[in-house]
């Protein structure tokens, strides 16, 4: 499993959060505790003010206390989250997506057209998003598998890499036919980004809210 630095950021920001209000807290402390030593015997602090600042005072404590509840929450939340992405890997799983790996002259995707389409182009670009290839697609409705072998429209064999494809259609009056376009492949890690986990997929990371299918990999 790869760990992303970044997975702490939510954390700091709540460790930040804590610090700042523990400053205030110290700071009203130790004015309030000056006021009273200080104030006239023969004209004492007014009760309101003082019941006032008295309520300012557990305002911040209770602020704090909120805050460490918080971190608390955010930390089980955290493992939770990476205890279920770890429990995917080696599984076969479907992602609503348009970006895979190209590896040793393969990708694949699948795409589903909601209606018949008069014409269909699928359109593959690198991970700069430079278009690369391009090709007629299928136009009955319903889903489609689409192979590229990793070549250009000139034949020139590309780099493996992240590449994405778009897929679009137009029925006989020049409407657009909508398509989704799929990612199908094993699981091999997890990436932790802030407080959201990512399934690794070779090169590429996807949600775990953009799961359609998950099986079990008979090979593993």
């Amino acid at each position: 499993m790869e760990v992303n630095p970044a997975q702490n950021t939510a954390l700091s920001q709540a460790q930040q959060s804590k610090v700042g209000l523990t400053e205030n807290f110290e700071t009203f402390l130790t004015l309030l505790t000056t006021q009273l030593q200080n104030q006239d015997p023969l004209d004492p602090l007014d009760s309101g003010e003082f019941t006032s600042q008295l309520v300012q005072f557990t305002a911040v404590e209770q602020s704090i206390n909120t805050n460490d509840n918080l971190e608390a929450l955010l930390i089980l939340t955290q493992a939770a989250s990476t205890g279920n992405a770890v429990n995917y890997i080696g599984k076969t799983v479907t992602f609503k997506g348009n970006a895979t790996a190209l590896a040793s002259g393969r990708a694949q995707w699948q795409y589903n057209l909601e209606s018949q389409a008069a014409e269909t182009t699928i359109v593959v670009s690198d991970d700069s998003g430079k278009v690369v290839y391009s090709q007629a697609g299928q136009t009955a409705p319903g889903e489609h598998d689409f192979i590229w072998d990793g070549t250009d429209n000139a034949g020139n064999s590309l780099p493996d890499g992240l590449y994405t494809v778009q897929v679009s259609a137009t029925d006989t009056d020049g409407n657009n036919v909508f398509a989704d376009t799929f990612v199908t492949g094993a699981i091999t890690g997890v990436d932790i980004v802030g407080l959201e986990p990512f399934l690794k997929m070779g090169l590429a990371n996807y949600r775990l809210s953009d799961i359609l299918t998950i099986e079990e990999n008979p090979s593993l």
